[in-house]
């Protein structure tokens, strides 16, 4: 790596900010905010708006299409058209 160009990489705390839940990682952001960690160090914090911990896909609480609802709305606009 060439030397002086690359921004710090620092540990830092990341916080969603609907369910509370934090960690640790490595990043390149900077924040006035502090935390102290279970470690007993001060990293940065910085505060989230939605995380896995908040975002629909990975809590399981996504809406769920009905597929097969739509395809009988294309089918009684259209009809079904028979094979040529």
């Amino acid at each position: 790596m060439k030397p002086g160009i690359h921004p710090d990489y620092h540990p830092v705390v990341y916080q969603d900010r609907s369910t509370g839940d934090s960690f640790l990682t490595r990043s390149t952001e900077t924040s006035a905010r502090t935390i102290e960690w279970s470690d007993g160090n001060t990293y940065p914090l910085i505060v989230v708006e939605i995380s896995s911990a908040s975002h629909p896909f990975w809590t399981g609480s996504r809406r769920v299409l009905d597929n097969a609802g739509q395809v009988e709305k294309f089918r009684r606009r259209y009809g079904s058209r028979s094979p040529r």
